[in-house]
Parts: C-alpha cells; structure tokens; sequence
C-alpha cells in the first residue's frame, strides 16, 4: 500500500514542475471574467455527491469540464447519469478516466479509504493516471499529509508538461449549501504553490476566493482553525444574547448594539441565533438547514485531536466540544449549530 511505502517525512516542496502560471498571490479573489490562467485540465473527476459535492459538480458541469462522478448513493449518481454526467463504480474506475480527481467526503476514515482503500484511487501498482488530487473535505491536517505523501510517491501513467509526478491539494472550504450552490466557496489550499495556480481555474468554477495557507495539511489546519472560531463565537453570541434577555433586554436591541459595539462578529450581525432577530438564516427556519452541530461537534473533535498533537492547551475547545457533544446527545444533532441558543443557553424567540 502507497501509505507504507511513504517515507517519515513529507517533502513535497522538493517536486519538480515547470508550470508555473503568472505570479503568485496567497488570497485570489476571482473575478466574474474568466480567469486571467487558462485550465490545462478538463476532465475532472469528483467523488462524494453530499449536499455540498452535488452542487460543486454542477458548476463544474455548467463551467465546460468534462466530468466523472462516483457516490456509495447509487440514487445521487443515477441523478447525475440522467442529466447526461458520467458515472463509474468505484474511485478507482473515476481516477482512469480524469486528469484531476477531487473529493468531498464525510471524515477523515472516508477520504483515506477512498485513496488507499480496495478500488481506492492509489490502487493498483504506483503508477495513476490523475495529475492532481484536490480533497475540499474537512479531515485532520496529519491524515492530509499522510495521504499527499503517499501520492507524492506514485508515479503518472501520462506524464505531461514536465509534470512528472502527482500532486496533492488540501483545499477544505468554507460557506456552506448557499455558497456552493452560487459558486462563491472559499477554499483554503495547502500544498505545492504551483500546484495551487493550475487547479485555480477549477476552483474558480466553484468559488470566488481562494487562499493559499502554504505547504501539504495547511488548508485543512486552517479550516479546522476557523471552525473553532466559528463554534466559540457562536457560544459566546448565544450566551451573551440569552442572558441579555435573562436581564430584560430583547435581543434585537441587543443585537443593535452588539452589532454597533466591540462584540459584533459573523455570529451575530449575519448568523443571529435568536429566532425572529434575522430573515433567511437557520434560526428563522427552526434551525433547520445550515451547519448541523454534528458537523460541529465532528470539527470540534479535529481541532481537539490536533491540538493534543502539537501540545496546544485547548481550554475553550474542550468546552465547545463538551457543549456540542450534550447538543447531539439531547437529540438536536441535525439542528443547525447555531440552536445552542435555544438548546443549551434556554433562549427566548424573539416576538
């Protein structure tokens, strides 16, 4: 297996390409013209057609590529085969037919399957057929870097341009359903830079920013880093607003002057968690819709576990997990995460 022949180390900076496109930017806002770097690939590969992944292919589509899907839900891929997508049976079948795989999967276990797995992408002997990997899921930076070494140590069945060996992206975004549906995703990227500048035109079919985070596992670090953020600035909003109201405050009042003051952040000037404070988020829809809280409570446990890794004291990670985990455990697992208001702190809709 690819992962047992890696060595201890990843040194992917060392690869040798001659593809560099243009000059380099570490955030790239695409623009609504066509990217200023023409795709040298157009037959795409995309495994995993959740909520997310099912919308990416189809900007994928209605960009011009050529694409090849695959999915355990025969339902989702017959989906796609009637509205004349190719499908294939296995990951290992889809990587044949591709230049650029890219995968969106539920965990770390699932995207290590896929790629090392029976029928897996690396199956077979060292020599694959895709130039560049893309993973967009959420998994831990350590898994990141040990699947992008191993692919690091296949060789390519069509060499091309100079480009003699495969190369992996971590490229997590963030957004949600919303952003993936309209194309306006923001992708987080680790690995090699050059690597990075040919799949933006890809990426630019599916999203309106990119960033680049450096080297193998940084854009999965990144994005675990961001949901933390995410998850104890939702706690704070929450605790905040409820107990605004525990002291006689409504909390579109509170919301005012949250938004007007030092507090104001994303979790409370455009993801309210107060039911009847904002239109059109979770809240306002009973919670449903949105960033379930197992999704969460899943980040929560990666930013955990990498944290233990390095040796990082992670006090308020603990206490976001702990909330998390008694969020799924009462049954709300599939509520957006942002019901800990109503859940956890006891908070009142506003009337």
């Amino acid at each position: 297996m690819a992962i047992r022949r890696a060595q201890a180390l990843l040194s992917i900076s060392k690869l040798k390409t001659s593809f560099v496109l243009g000059s380099f930017s570490r955030c790239h806002r695409f623009s609504s013209s066509s990217s200023q770097h023409s795709t040298q690939f157009q037959n795409v590969g995309f495994i995993g057609l959740g909520n997310m992944g099912s919308r990416m292919v189809n900007n994928l589509v209605k960009a011009g590529f050529n694409v090849t899907v695959h999915d355990i839900n025969r339902d989702v891929m017959k989906m796609f085969t009637d509205m004349g997508v190719s499908a294939r049976e296995t990951p290992y079948q889809v990587a044949q037919d591709s230049q650029v795989v890219i995968t969106m999967l539920p965990s770390s276990s699932h995207v290590m399957d896929v790629y090392t797995g029976t029928n897996g992408l690396l199956h077979g002997d060292n020599a694959i057929r895709p130039a560049l990997l893309i993973d967009s899921s959420t998994i831990d930076p350590q898994t990141t870097r040990k699947i992008s070494l191993a692919v690091s140590n296949c060789n390519l069945k069509d060499k091309r341009d100079n480009w003699e060996k495969p190369v992996m992206l971590d490229a997590p975004v963030s957004g949600g359903v919303l952003a993936a549906e309209a194309a306006t995703l923001t992708f987080m990227v680790g690995g090699p830079k050059d690597a990075y500048l040919a799949a933006r035109p890809i990426l630019e079919s599916m999203g309106r920013t990119s960033i680049y985070c450096g080297g193998s596992g940084n854009g999965s670090a990144a994005k675990i880093c961001n949901n933390l953020a995410m998850a104890v600035s939702m706690l704070g909003t929450s605790e905040a607003l409820a107990l605004g109201q525990s002291l006689g405050l409504s909390a579109t009042t509170l919301t005012e002057v949250l938004n007007t003051s030092s507090g104001r952040c994303w979790s409370s000037d455009k993801y309210n968690p107060v039911p009847g404070v904002m239109e059109g988020v979770p809240s306002s829809r009973d919670y449903n819709g949105g960033f379930a809280s197992k999704l969460m409570a899943k980040d929560l446990n990666l930013a955990a576990a990498s944290a233990e890794e390095v040796g990082h004291k992670s006090a308020l990670i603990s206490k976001a997990q702990e909330i998390y985990k008694k969020m799924c455990e009462d049954g709300h697992e599939t509520k957006d995460f942002s019901c800990v208001f109503r859940y956890f702190y006891n908070g009142k809709d506003e009337v």
